[in-house]
């Protein structure tokens, strides 16, 4: 399976202290694009008599990284410890002169399914972390591409007893052809296509359409990787019905970013989701950031973790 790994593989952890966080970093479990990438690093934030703990992944791009940090601070100071993780190719992971996550963004499924997987595997890595220090419940909190990512990471770990998706998505067509956030790549398809021949949308539909009608009779996660095209192979909505812990999903009505018909593909295939729609864009969000933390809370500490 590409989201298995050795466990017994040494952290090489190291960990440096700050007013009120630690960063913690450990060796990645593969093989990156960047020598960067080559660790880990964790916003890691420990509650006192804490009741949960939660992996926190931010979405693509280093912009929005400092400003929900601002959400790890919070769920601190409600009795959460949260694992604020830095994904591969962002961040202290990248490059100086990149904006963050550049590999994610290829017309080359090949390309792709590899750094999804990456992605995965830092997250179950950090459940692995999470372990050495705490047997207290976990769950997962993921924004936009971190909520793909989370998505996944549900579906493979039932380490994760909740989690919460917040404006994200699924269905590459979708993303690919519609999202503001793929200009370029819609141009890179149109002038350079891929391995599948995906010059444009029409092509992509055609691609997509036989195992578009297998997702919701899939029977275990082994016959995703059957699927073709390959990127059913990291695309969420192949996962979702795999994800069946409680789910919390939030939903920008305004957001062109991930585009509704994306954001309602993905919710309507989890069986144990519901969800809150909100009159945002996708970074106009943050406005309602206090609302978000409320509900998020309401939800994560409510009752047991089942």
């Amino acid at each position: 399976m590409p989201f298995e790994y050795d466990r017994n593989k040494p952290f090489n952890l190291q960990k440096k202290t700050f007013l009120n966080f630690n960063l913690v970093s450990f060796d990645a479990v593969y093989e990156t694009d960047v020598e960067e990438s080559n660790r880990v690093y964790v916003y890691e934030f420990i509650a006192e008599e804490p009741k949960l703990n939660l992996v926190f992944i931010h979405g693509i791009g280093n912009r929005n990284i400092p400003y929900l940090l601002w959400f790890a601070e919070r769920f601190k100071k409600h009795k959460i410890n949260t694992y604020f993780l830095i994904l591969p190719y962002h961040w202290f992971r990248a490059p100086k002169d990149w904006r963050g996550g550049e590999p994610f963004f290829s017309t080359s499924p090949n390309h792709c399914v590899v750094r999804f997987h990456q992605a995965v595997k830092d997250v179950l890595r950090t459940l692995d972390y999470v372990d050495r220090k705490s047997n207290l419940p976990k769950a997962i909190m993921g924004f936009s591409f971190g909520g793909m990512i989370a998505t996944m990471a549900l579906a493979v770990d039932k380490r994760l007893k909740k989690g919460i998706l917040a404006f994200t998505g699924g269905d590459w067509r979708w993303i690919n052809w519609h999202s503001s956030r793929t200009e370029q790549l819609r141009k890179d398809y149109l002038n350079f296509s891929n391995e599948y021949g995906c010059g444009d949308e029409e092509t992509c539909i055609k691609n997509r359409s036989a195992s578009l009608e297998k997702i919701s009779s899939l029977k275990n996660i082994e016959e995703i990787f059957q699927l073709q095209p390959i990127c059913f192979h990291y695309d969420p909505i192949s996962y979702a019905k795999f994800v069946d812990q409680p789910i919390l999903f939030f939903k920008g009505m305004f957001d062109k970013i991930i585009v509704s018909e994306s954001s309602d593909r993905l919710f309507e295939l989890l069986p144990n989701a519901r969800r809150v729609s909100l009159p945002v864009g996708h970074r106009s969000s943050y406005f309602l950031r206090h609302y978000i933390l409320r509900k998020s809370l309401d939800f994560l500490l409510r009752g047991e973790l089942i």
